[in-house]
């Protein structure tokens, strides 16, 4: 199979699909890996390395489309790139379709067979999606503590404290993968911190890693008690495939205090907030209702060889299954590869997504 590799143009997004030890191994098993020249290079992985394992680099962004069976990328196309997609190819990539109506319709258009990796779930959880749910829960709290600074319109608090001043208190939306990363994170800088959670179960197993951290049952109440003493308020909810809910309504914001912080890694989806909106690494903040909104859509880009590694950690081996069996094999040997087909011969193939689009669902054909 040709596997193809292109250059991310999402704006500030250095990550990259594959790594060259991924186009190593696929090259090795007599698949042809092709890659654009420069799509490595922000994540500090050279055209020269992908060369030296077994890949073929091409010029253009739109030959990578054109050859490719497979095109694995990490975010989702872009509407430049919608023409560039072909019925009969396979696209394994982040779509985040509940998201998008435009990319969702695009998709169906094209013909394209595409595979989410946030959709893919086995044994309830979602293993594509979880090394990047760390990364950002551990970067909510890094980039809530910077935009807490007084010069950045931030409150002024350190999230830490000293000697003799209380530490900072962080609340957490969700106690999955992002939100026990991003307490753990705080609690490792010592900051007072609260995960809200609907699920006693996990508010059992969250209690033995965090065990100076607080557990309390997630409602609306409890949201609005805490709202006026939080410093930093990270949004970590998320529902497989659809939009996020939104927890937060505008008249809440008010309760906090100005200069506080809402980090919503939930954007992606849509955001838990009312007032959140997508933003970019090069401007990433915005202000309302007195509370500093930060909303970056890709989040892990900011520490791409980081991001890189660990997404071709967990994606290699469902890229070597497609390539090597096709993707009606590939289903058959890895029946949670069905979980990860969002759209498929101009249909939505994902309950989530045609539920939040309002569009027919129909089942993949596999």
């Amino acid at each position: 199979m040709k596997i193809g590799v292109p250059r991310e143009i999402k704006e500030q997004e250095y990550r990259v699909g594959l790594l060259p030890s991924a186009a190593y191994q696929l090259s090795r098993r007599g698949h042809t890996v092709i890659v654009e020249r420069g799509a490595g290079v922000g994540a500090g992985f050279s055209d020269a390395e992908y060369e030296h394992a077994g890949a073929r680099m091409v010029d253009t962004h739109a030959a990578v489309f054109a050859e490719a069976d497979l095109v694995v990328k990490v975010k989702e196309p872009l509407p430049s790139e919608y023409g560039l997609l072909r019925p009969g190819q396979l696209l394994f990539t982040y779509l985040h379709l509940a998201a998008s109506r435009e990319l969702t319709l695009a998709l169906m258009r094209s013909g394209v067979t595409a595979l989410a990796y946030e959709t893919v779930e086995v044994n309830r959880r979602l293993p594509l999606l979880e090394p990047m749910s760390e990364i950002a829960g551990r970067m909510s709290v890094l980039v809530g503590g910077y935009f807490l600074a007084k010069h950045f319109g931030g409150s002024g608090v350190l999230l830490g404290g000293v000697p003799g001043v209380l530490p900072g208190r962080v609340v957490v939306l969700g106690g999955g993968t992002s939100g026990i990363n991003a307490a753990r994170m705080a609690q490792g800088l010592g900051a007072d911190v609260t995960i809200l959670e609907v699920d006693l179960e996990r508010m059992r197993f969250l209690a033995i890693p965090l065990h100076t951290a607080h557990t309390l049952y997630s409602n609306e109440s409890h949201l609005m008690e805490l709202l006026p003493h939080v410093d930093l308020l990270i949004g970590a909810v998320l529902v497989p495939g659809a939009p996020a809910p939104k927890l937060i309504r505008r008249d809440m914001l008010s309760r906090m205090r100005p200069g506080s912080v809402l980090v919503d890694i939930a954007i992606d989806q849509g955001g838990c907030a009312e007032t959140s909106r997508p933003t970019t690494h090069q401007s990433p903040v915005y202000v309302e209702e007195g509370v500093t909104h930060y909303c970056v859509t890709n989040m892990p880009g900011a520490y791409a060889r980081t991001a890189t590694q660990a997404l071709t950690n967990v994606t290699y081996r469902y890229v070597e299954l497609l390539a090597d069996h096709g993707l009606h094999e590939a289903c058959r040997v890895q029946p949670a590869l069905l979980s990860g087909i969002n759209v498929m011969k101009g249909h939505v193939t994902h309950k989530a997504v045609a539920e939040a689009h309002g569009l027919p669902y129909a089942p993949p054909e596999v």
